[in-house]
């Protein structure tokens, strides 16, 4: 019998990008699950609240049949083999990125060898998007339509004003 495979895709998410999504759909059509895992993470003071975000998700990935929205507080580990994971997806932007998640990936492996960490590159159309710079050309008043889906722009634009 063949191992089901779920992958957990973590993240603040805040706001999620297109690069994501495309991330997500991708991975949805190489794993049998895939979580995506929003985490509470209050040292990065995310704009949007854990609830919002989860929202933000569910209405902007509708339609993948194999894809579940969760949030999660505490070591990202722990709550992959909670799971029942075995894999971690972590997305690369640029090559900026990778040191970062490369340290991260390896203390990740020191703490449960079980766990694999794979990166996922998203398509080079959403390879520059990041969620901070997302908020803060936002909140410059720029049209941000092409980097995040339109319930997630109206959402954004609403929380900017307060």
């Amino acid at each position: 019998m063949r191992k089901s495979n779920i992958a957990v895709y973590p993240g603040t998410f805040d706001p999620v990008t297109y690069g994501h999504i495309d991330i997500i759909r991708r991975a949805a059509r190489i794993f049998d699950k895939v979580i995506i895992a929003v985490a509470h993470n209050d040292e990065k003071s995310p704009l949007f609240s854990v609830g919002e975000r989860v929202s933000m998700l569910k209405d902007s990935i509708g339609g993948l049949k194999n894809v579940i929205i969760d949030d999660f507080d505490g070591l990202v580990v722990d709550y992959v083999k909670g799971k029942g994971a075995s894999v971690m997806i972590r997305g690369l932007r640029m090559i900026s990125d990778f040191e970062h998640e490369f340290q991260m990936a390896l203390t990740n492996r020191k703490l449960s060898e079980k766990i694999e960490t794979i990166f996922m590159m998203p398509n080079e159309s959403y390879s520059y998007i990041s969620s901070k710079l997302i908020k803060e050309a936002a909140s410059l008043g720029a049209d941000v339509k092409n980097f995040i889906p339109k319930k997630v722009q109206i959402l954004l634009k609403k929380k900017l004003r307060k």
